[in-house]
């Protein structure tokens, strides 16, 4: 998921600068030139701390979904739907009870199990089912429902109008799909899904995984779209609108061929033809870096939609709000964003939402990472330095109220960064293609990468974990001055560094100095590994120091200050 802020008044130099950007250098997004000038955490309605404890019930690890085959009839007119889940799966230990989350405002006409009715109770968002026989392994529950679904979170089911045209959609991260479907909400229970969307002929119905079929009766057509790769529930999506479509392609290097699907209305056209025609080379850079695009069987594809504060991750068809479509390549770096996110947060799912920043921090670096590939070393530090920040609200890992704070996704590209300045390129590029493989399709922890991160380097990485993920608050703020003594044409620089941030009380990093010489034009870089708060450097040269800079090359988030010479 990509948030935006975008500033309107207020701003202008800023907003000048950022168009110039784009004009010169052509790898800038305006997202990073504007974004979260004004905004230190965004918070939406139906979510907090409260809910999510209340949410998950303990008796819904037990279950082991396999399969969902979900089947909507859209009614725009009267906003509301009518709907069928079959739910198939496993449970790990025998119950007699099946436990779901399903909002209660949703009228339910029929429930069975295993082919049987069988009594339930739907009460706030949890949807007990029971059975007197002990169920022991397998099981089949079959629901029909109806009803206006609740449009919680950034908007979880939505029946919007653009272009005097009907255009709905859901999105459902991080607990809302149980507003327009009963299912085992957990990001750690993964599914197959087949899901049938019927609505209007004129509109055409997208869904994940790839085209099935489709059919018509009457005034009302129906799309039926597969998965053959797992899913969880945040991700499955729907849009149905009088979309125009226009495909393109990307061919792998061992020759599969991926079809690339868009779906906008009619006034978004040639802009979106115009916005989206870089995808293959987007694909061609990240299935290089991370490993093979995770759905190469099904299809990616972008879908407009009407939530404008950004645009979500959807698995294979990413929804982008219509905002974002100008057709001047604004927005390539939300693109870019969204579909790093195929690889990080759906294919490698989280397992809880304490772990979002290895969803949104990963794809917030791989937006870095495109840029620094597209446009070299330059416009990698540029997007460093439009990701930082004082992110003095809570840990990285465990956000709760703060899931969707800049600091998860701004923070979360900065711990990257500096774990690439701690392993080197080839090692940290081997650990992302080793935790790709590694967790493919599956769900990891924090602790699960910096597992995978100590294996492949050889480093205990604990502090590093410990103070940039887990604990640490704020970031490093660094007070220095610094001198030189001289002895016969010898010259000893004395650097003064005092670590000044009230958050947390020591943090200990890996600290490049430039030294300038001062009769050319030369320079030498030292690296020193800073452990106490108050630290003095002594470093011996040859030439003449004209001026030091701490941290040249930007791979360390930091504020960095020089004390005033008395």
């Amino acid at each position: 998921m990509k948030l935006k802020k975008i500033l309107i008044f207020g701003m202008p130099v800023v907003i000048i600068l950022a168009a110039a950007l784009i004009v010169i250098l052509n790898y800038s997004s305006i997202l990073h030139q504007i974004k979260n000038y004004v905004s230190k955490k965004f918070v939406f309605k139906g979510f907090n701390e409260k809910l999510l404890a209340e949410y998950y019930l303990p008796q819904q690890k037990n279950l082991n979904v396999r399969h969902y085959d979900l089947h909507l009839d859209l009614f725009p007119k009267k906003k509301s739907i009518v709907a069928e889940v079959i739910i198939s799966g496993i449970l790990d230990k025998p119950s007699h009870e099946i436990y779901l989350n399903f909002y209660d405002n949703l009228k339910i006409s029929k429930l069975s199990l295993n082919g049987n009715p069988v009594d339930f109770e739907n009460s706030g968002t949890h949807l007990k089912i029971f059975s007197d026989a002990l169920l022991k392994d397998t099981f089949n529950v079959a629901v029909e429902y109806s009803g206006e679904p609740k449009s919680l979170g950034f908007g979880s089911f939505e029946f919007g109008e653009t272009e005097g045209k009907s255009l709905i959609y859901s999105l459902s991260e991080p607990v809302f799909a149980s507003t327009w479907f009963p299912c085992n909400d957990l990001p750690t229970d993964k599914a197959l899904a087949d899901v049938y969307i019927t609505n209007d002929s004129s509109s055409i119905s997208v869904s994940n995984g790839f085209l099935a079929g489709q059919s018509i009766s009457g005034s009302k057509k129906t799309y039926h779209w597969k998965t053959l790769y797992p899913i969880a529930t945040y991700l499955i999506a729907i849009y149905s609108a009088p979309y125009k479509t226009f495909e393109d392609k990307f061919t792998a290097d061992d020759g599969k061929v991926l079809p690339l699907v868009y779906y906008v209305m009619p006034g978004k056209l040639s802009d979106a033809r115009r916005d989206f025609e870089d995808h293959p080379a987007y694909l061609k850079f990240f299935s290089k870096t991370f490993g093979e695009y995770p759905f190469i069987k099904e299809k990616y594809g972008v879908a407009e939609f009407l939530w404008n504060m950004g645009a979500m991750e959807s698995q294979t068809i990413t929804g982008i709000g219509s905002k974002f479509i100008t057709g001047k390549k604004f927005f390539s770096g939300t693109l870019i964003h969204e579909l790093a996110h195929q690889w990080w947060g759906d294919a490698v799912t989280p397992k809880s939402w304490k772990d979002i920043w290895l969803n949104e921090g990963f794809a917030t670096y791989s937006e870095a990472l495109y840029w620094e590939n597209y446009a070299g070393r330059d416009a990698l530090i540029s997007s460093m330095k439009s990701f930082s920040g004082k992110f003095e609200f809570g840990t990285l890992y465990a956000p709760l109220d703060n899931l969707f704070d800049r600091m998860v996704y701004d923070k979360g590209a900065w711990v990257l960064h500096m774990l690439r300045r701690e392993m080197g390129d080839s090692t940290f590029f081997k650990i992302l293609k080793e935790y790709y493989q590694t967790y493919k399709y599956k769900n990891a922890s924090t602790a699960d990468f910096e597992n995978i991160c100590e294996k492949i380097s050889g480093k205990n990485l604990t502090n590093f974990f410990e103070q940039w993920v887990y604990k640490g608050k704020g970031i490093p703020e660094l007070s220095y001055d610094w001198g030189v003594d001289s002895v016969k044409n010898k010259y000893t620089v004395q650097v003064k560094i005092s670590q000044k941030q009230k958050l947390y009380d020591l943090f200990k990093f890996q600290l490049d100095i430039r030294f300038f010489y001062k009769n050319d034009s030369g320079f030498s870089d030292k690296s020193f590994y800073i452990t106490t708060r108050d630290t003095i450097l002594k470093i011996n040269f040859k030439k003449r120091i004209k001026k030091i800079e701490l941290d040249p090359e930007s791979w360390l988030l930091t504020i960095i200050n020089q004390e005033k010479q008395k």
